[in-house]
């Protein structure tokens, strides 16, 4: 597999044998394994993370070995900082680089606001706010190093339309978007571009411990294209803002929505 290279110069026979290599969070199922399997198909080596799901984690690693690819299993919460920092230890102790970062991984349960525990709200924020915080902190000095360093933020429909018995999830992706952009005034100095792609009204398998099965705004909100999205089709935009056609794109919010919601 050829590894991408961004420049525009020629590269040394070092560089040139050094394959990129990207972090996923949230890896282990539906939007974030396609992603990382986009970007295996881009040219990257690619550390899959999941919290608890093991297996589901070892079957994207044995999926994509088995496409010739290169991936690592990273078992690590998100939420916990010196979990998030011995996982950027092994990935530089593997790999010795990281150029690209998703932060996937969230929390999608919904309860009303009445009976919203202040556990499951702290719970939400920590992984999605949190664990977005403590990846982009730990792996900087890795992207800075990078010439083709991007961190992107998997939003939400509702961060931008609101959404019934989800104050916490909408509160967590909508803070997402501005952490996106403020990262992208910290980062371009480093030539670190920051987006976020929002999905809306996607089929995906759902489960319990992280989100509700039926989402009540799903029969709430309808698509210009009469359909639902895939997996597939979120991890797109993703592989896009990963690759050398984006260079010039950041601290943007990427809608993949099927036309469910029109905005900027």
């Amino acid at each position: 597999m050829i590894a991408p290279n961004f420049n525009n110069s020629s590269p040394s026979a070092a560089a040139a044998m050094a394959q990129p290599v990207a972090l996923v969070t949230g890896a282990g199922r539906n939007i974030g394994r396609e992603i990382a399997l986009g970007l295996v198909g881009l040219g990257y080596a690619v550390a899959v993370n999941v919290r608890t799901s093991v297996e589901e984690g070892q079957a994207v690693v044995a999926e994509i070995t088995d496409r010739g690819g290169k991936a690592l299993l990273c078992q690590a919460d998100v939420a916990d900082q010196a979990a998030v920092v011995k996982m950027i230890e092994t990935i530089t102790q593997t790999w010795g680089r990281l150029d690209i970062l998703v932060n996937n991984a969230a929390i999608r349960r919904e309860a009303t606001l009445a009976s919203l525990s202040q556990t499951d709200w702290h719970d939400t924020l920590r992984v999605v706010l949190d664990g977005a915080f403590f990846c982009v902190q730990a792996a900087l000095p890795l992207l800075k190093a990078s010439e083709q360093g991007a961190i992107i933020n998997i939003g939400g429909l509702t961060a931008h339309t609101g959404a019934p018995e989800r104050v916490h999830v909408v509160t967590a992706k909508a803070g997402l978007v501005g952490m996106t952009r403020a990262l992208a005034h910290d980062l371009a100095p480093d030539g670190i571009t920051v987006n976020c792609v929002a999905p809306g009204l996607v089929d995906t398998v759902r489960k319990a411990s992280s989100a509700s099965a039926s989402p009540k705004h799903h029969s709430s909100h309808q698509t210009l294209l009469g359909r639902r999205g895939t997996s597939w089709e979120v991890a797109q935009s993703v592989v896009f803002l990963a690759g050398p056609g984006a260079r010039y794109i950041t601290g943007q919010v990427i809608h993949a929505n099927g036309g469910a919601y029109l905005g900027g």
